[in-house]
């Protein structure tokens, strides 16, 4: 039996960017709706139900952040996509602070868009996981229950502050966690601003968990806003590429992009 279509909203002022991202996300079953502004996409949402909202950041009117904020006040778990620019750090880190479950930076390939949006439906309909119940992402098992961790089956020995940063980031393995919930998760508020300090740690977890340390493929840093551990299902979709009969659209996609962008 096939699959529901993933319902889609797309929240963006520039009906360039709108236009673009239609053909490959349809092409791939995806329903997709549309919205140029904030307030537009609360009415559709309130009339319309969607399974995930890609908005942007930097849009006439109430904005993406405060469309954000609206969102989370009567739909807690619906996944929200953020669409920002390169030099957009802060506003990325408020988006995700007030809930967002990922974002994405201009231009970007309409691959990764389509597996992020997979990921964060996928991610809000899996079963609820069982808080002591192993967690296994690629060659790592981490076991709450014995606060262990194993790499290809063989131990790997970390101190109690490292645990605890690896857990936090493999349970929620392909959202990015930003410097100050890592923080205040495992050293508490009072330490949520001593980035150099996590940067310290995550470079010694890297070196037991990563084949190359300086080149890793779990423990990944979002440039200015935090750390996620990989998700290894999105990082599969994007490697493998978009299907042949989407090409066209995805290469369109991406010059509408490149060009709004410069």
């Amino acid at each position: 039996m096939n699959q529901p279509a993933i319902r889609v909203l797309i929240v963006d002022d520039e009906a360039a960017i709108r236009r673009a991202l239609r053909p490959p996300l349809a092409e791939l079953g995806f329903q997709v709706h549309e919205a140029s502004r904030g307030e537009e996409a609360l009415q559709l949402l309130h009339s319309s139900p969607v399974d995930v909202v890609l908005l942007d950041i930097n849009m006439p009117g109430i904005g993406g952040i405060e469309t954000l904020r609206r969102i989370r006040a009567f739909a807690p778990r619906l996944p929200v996509l953020m669409v920002t620019v390169l030099e957009a750090e802060e506003e990325k880190v408020e988006a995700l602070e007030l809930g967002a479950d990922d974002y994405i930076t201009k231009p970007f390939s309409t691959r990764e868009l389509i597996a992020r949006i997979r990921t964060a439906h996928r991610r809000v309909h899996a079963p609820t996981r069982v808080e002591d119940a192993p967690i296994e992402i690629g060659e790592i098992r981490l076991t709450p229950a014995r606060r262990s961790v194993t790499k290809r089956g063989q131990p790997v020995h970390l101190t109690r502050k490292e645990y605890d940063i690896l857990y936090c980031l493999m349970s929620r393995a392909g959202r990015v966690i930003t410097y100050a919930r890592l923080l205040t998760a495992v050293w508490g508020a009072d330490c949520r601003e001593e980035v150099e300090y996590l940067r310290t740690f995550i470079r010694q977890l890297r070196k037991k968990i990563e084949d190359d340390a300086s080149n890793p493929i779990y423990l990944l840093t979002d440039v200015y806003v935090g750390y996620r551990f990989a998700d290894a299902q999105m990082l599969l979709e994007v490697s493998e590429g978009a299907p042949a009969e989407s090409a066209a659209h995805e290469a369109e996609a991406e010059g509408v992009l490149k060009s709004i962008v410069e």
